[in-house]
């Protein structure tokens, strides 16, 4: 399912325009987002979690050549899923 697919959905769930559903879906995407900026963390009971882990620099390897190379270090974002989201889908 992408986007374009969701944002339908949505808006025949919720009896709302196409219109309506892209912009909850921009809004809920947006504010996740922001929290994450900050560090946060977001948490649906029953879906799943995001947080945000710091990955270190570390040390590559090129496959074609076989050269190390370095790996800057960054921020990752993570989603754990919940217990009834896995569930569901096994």
């Amino acid at each position: 399912m992408n986007k374009t697919e969701l944002i339908d959905a949505m808006a025949a769930d919720a009896g709302i325009t196409k219109a309506a559903a892209k912009k909850a879906l921009e809004s809920f995407l947006g504010n996740v987002e922001g929290s994450l900026k900050k560090g946060g963390r977001v948490s649906l009971v029953g879906f799943g979690s995001w947080s945000v882990t710091r990955r270190e620099a570390r040390d590559g390897r090129n496959p074609q050549t076989g050269k190390t190379i370095k790996i800057a270090a960054k921020n990752v974002v993570k989603f754990k899923a919940g217990t009834e989201l896995s569930n569901s889908v096994n």
